[in-house]
């Protein structure tokens, strides 16, 4: 799936995942590939995405993704450094 990770002022990831973690507002969840389709609001944590080339993980400061057709879109509010 391909995974996006936007604040806004700069796109902070663009690219393939397989597998990605998010600090939901109710609580922590995984997407894979074939999700079905889903929006959630961001707590303030870390994303965990799985790639070939091994874990990345980015602290938002909260937001809102959408999954849609193995397609992930994150408008973070902010990514803590």
């Amino acid at each position: 799936m391909t995974l996006d990770i936007i604040t806004p002022d700069r796109k902070v990831f663009s690219g393939e995942a397989s597998a990605v973690t998010f600090p939901g507002s109710e609580g922590q969840f995984q997407v894979l590939n074939d999700h079905a389709p889903l929006v959630s609001t961001l707590d303030r944590g870390p994303i965990v995405v799985q790639t070939a080339a091994g874990q990345q993980t980015f602290t938002v400061d909260g937001g809102v993704v959408e999954v849609l057709q193995n397609k992930v879109l994150v408008l973070a509010e902010a990514v803590v450094v």
